[in-house]
């Protein structure tokens, strides 16, 4: 049920920024969380450069944020944005950067109750490049206390994953930890677990209750060709289609219920579940200047949409695309992501 938008991210701020939140004040919510993520944490150190560096190459970058980042906390931020209550099941340092990110969370009314610090490991950082003129990234993940994040911490949080609607998992902490929450919301009829297997496995392989624990199974182009084997012409957008049918087909037969393969300016692809055939949303070009969390605010947005029980799959998808493309015209990552008053007749 998600589709990424591979968009660009304009750039406008200027230095340096320890900030998750945008402009706008977000939508205050309260009441039990509805969206509860088990993921990461990590404290995103961007630089912008003209090109990438070669090995070995000293390159002069141009400008330095540091900003909150970590593909779970960043879902999670995007909803609490949105203005639905959310959780964070992680683990920080007992660190300054630890101190920062739950005070960034508690500044977006984001649930702390089962955010413990490690006194064994830092917290989590991420190294990001950026090219200024084509808005490509690449990230370089240090887990420290994400690592550390294990199943007795699981078994903390199931009362509230088990009151919640949407379970968001990622593939940047411990597989048998995220194993241990998607078994939680498999055992509720009331909870739709969402995986994103992202940073995807260098050899491509899950484990079986990794494809078939989930609702839905989220992938990008690239993890789908990895985990597949099937790689993708892009000469045509019928190619492309044909390629994500085969590619659906094919983790729907390692055990996936539902699976969505975001494409880029292709837009999203469905299969599975409760779709006859498959389903295909398109998305709108947007200028690409920085894709740096673009993917994770639109799975962000998709949880807050699914919550809502008011849209139709199609429509969830296509207005979470809205929402990342809105986000991607901004530098940064948490603090791109807009607000629900910034999203008039979207959310």
């Amino acid at each position: 049920m998600f589709a990424t938008v591979l968009a660009n991210k304009v750039a406008q701020g200027l230095g340096l920024q320890v900030s998750g939140a945008s402009s706008a004040t977000p939508r205050i919510a309260s009441g039990k969380p509805e969206v509860v993520v088990v993921g990461s944490c990590n404290v995103d150190l961007i630089s912008y450069v003209p090109r990438f560096p070669g090995a070995g190459e000293t390159l002069h970058g141009h400008r330095f944020q540091q900003g909150f980042g970590g593909k779970g906390a960043n879902q999670c931020v995007m909803a609490a944005k949105l203005g639905i209550k959310t959780a964070m099941v992680a683990k920080v340092g007992k660190d300054s950067l630890g101190n920062e990110y739950v005070d960034n969370f508690h500044n977006l009314n984001v649930d702390t109750t089962h955010v413990s610090r490690a006194s064994d490991a830092a917290t989590g950082v991420a190294p990001i490049f950026v090219n200024e003129k084509s808005g490509e990234n690449l990230i370089v993940v240090v887990g420290g206390a994400n690592n550390k994040l294990s199943v007795r911490d699981i078994e903390k949080a199931k009362d509230m994953i088990l009151n919640s609607k949407i379970l968001m998992c990622q593939n940047e902490i411990e597989m048998d930890t995220t194993i241990a929450a998607l078994k939680i919301a498999k055992g509720s009829s009331s909870v739709r677990s969402i995986f994103n297997p992202a940073p995807a496995p260098a050899d491509g392989i899950l484990p079986a209750e990794a494809y078939s624990l989930p609702d839905v199974f989220c992938v990008n182009e690239t993890e789908a060709e990895l985990m597949t084997g099937i790689k993708c012409e892009e000469d045509s957008l019928a190619k492309i289609l044909n390629w994500a049918g085969e590619a659906s087909a094919k983790l729907i037969a390692l055990g996936a219920n539902m699976v969505l393969i975001t494409m880029g300016a292709n837009g999203s692809f469905l299969m599975g579940g409760e779709i006859e055939g498959y389903l295909h949303v398109p998305v709108a070009a947007v200028k690409a200047i920085d894709t740096t969390g673009a993917g994770d605010s639109f799975l962000g947005a998709l949880a807050y949409f699914l919550a809502r029980d008011q849209l139709t799959l199609e429509e969830c998808v296509h207005r979470a695309n809205l929402v990342a493309s809105k986000s991607v015209q901004k530098e940064g990552t948490q603090s791109s992501y807009p607000t629900a008053v910034e999203l008039p007749g979207i959310v």
